[in-house]
């Protein structure tokens, strides 16, 4: 099998190590974990789980600490985790087998990333990402900020998950200082990093600053096909609150001068047109939405919902404003087929079990 070096960067995660280290320590060969400045117990925390505890000062780059703790590693891959990210008990015989059935001409290993949870704990937001890197100097971290080692070689794609969890706020200043102070110094941003500027900025309501970095970035002949599709549903949400609506609504639609439509950016526009009681505008996106494949591998993120839950409650309440009470209740219950336990399938159920 396999050995695996498990490289952390953490700072002031006390309330979060040890949890993530529980859930798979006992599953890699050796645990490193680069502390960039924590003025809490997270060191201590470190040490009782391994020696290669390691201090690096912070200079306001990610790429540099992870790089620093990959060259720490002596094991055949390196995995990585934040402190917030944990192996869910039911992963671990897929880690395991994983490792076993390995073959040694692999160079990476994309494994899934959720990030988002339903109302039952369920992943509604995953996307892949790069897990397990074969240790040799080809591959290295890249970006200061939302870092990463761009795929190359031969990978496997699998479909063990990685839940990121967070449990408190976290520092929501702290990525967009990091690309102020980078154009601060005069230096150029790159067109990944120009997007995820944009969405920075969106976050703070930052939104005519974050058109002009999106517009920009959509103009340029660079960049990522899914990270222009995602631009366009960010920036046309910016507009949006700008109070730009036709401006939002021409954004959606330029997704798809990139690429065939993404049931995320149908539902987007069917939502456009569902809060301009355009219901049969509407009706068309969802059902749209309905018909295109989920495609896990594109590598942009999937919001698995909007190929089944979003679009068939949004059309329940489309029929229902069209006063087609018996359509409306087919699309809630095949809603309720998706999520059963939906407090809005729910809601519905009871609401036309009253009419």
């Amino acid at each position: 099998m396999p050995t695996i070096s498990l490289c952390m960067i953490v700072k002031n995660e006390e309330m979060n190590l040890a949890r993530c280290l529980d859930s798979v320590a006992d599953l890699v060969e050796e645990i490193i974990i680069v502390d960039t400045g924590s003025k809490d117990r997270t060191v201590e925390i470190a040490s009782h789980y391994t020696t290669k505890v390691y201090l690096h000062p912070w200079k306001d780059d990610f790429s540099d600490a992870r790089n620093y703790s990959f060259s720490k590693a002596a094991m055949d891959y390196c995995m990585w985790m934040d402190a917030d990210d944990i192996l869910e008990e039911g992963e671990k015989d897929k880690f395991l087998k994983l490792k076993q059935s390995l073959t040694p001409d692999i160079d990476m290993v994309m494994m899934k990333y959720h990030t988002a949870f339903d109302e039952a704990g369920k992943p509604s937001f995953s996307y892949f990402r790069e897990r397990w890197i074969r240790n040799c100097g080809l591959y290295r971290w890249i970006g200061a900020v939302h870092e990463v080692i761009p795929p190359k070689g031969r990978i496997l794609y699998s479909d063990l998950g990685i839940c990121h969890k967070k449990t408190g706020p976290g520092s929501p200043d702290r990525n967009l200082k990091i690309y102020q102070k980078l154009l601060a110094e005069g230096k150029q941003l790159e067109p990944r990093q120009q997007y995820y500027y944009g969405r920075e900025l969106y976050y703070h309501e930052e939104y005519k600053e974050a058109v002009c970095v999106f517009e920009q970035f959509l103009l340029s002949e660079e960049g990522w096909i899914e990270n222009k599709i995602e631009a366009c549903a960010i920036c046309a949400r910016c507009y949006e609150k700008l109070g730009q609506e036709q401006a939002a609504l021409l954004t959606l639609l330029r997704s798809m001068s990139f690429d065939l439509p993404r049931a995320e950016l149908c539902c987007e526009i069917g939502k456009y047109f569902l809060e301009h009681e355009s219901f049969y505008h509407a009706i068309y996106w969802y059902e749209t939405a309905l018909k295109i494949p989920k495609n896990e591998y594109s590598g942009g993120f999937i919001l698995s919902d909007c190929y089944d839950y979003i679009p068939l409650l949004q059309l329940c309440v489309c029929y229902d404003k069209l006063g087609d009470r018996q359509k409306a209740k087919e699309y809630n219950e095949r809603a309720g087929v998706c999520k059963p336990y939906s407090k809005a399938y729910l809601y519905n159920k009871q609401y036309f079990e009253g009419i």
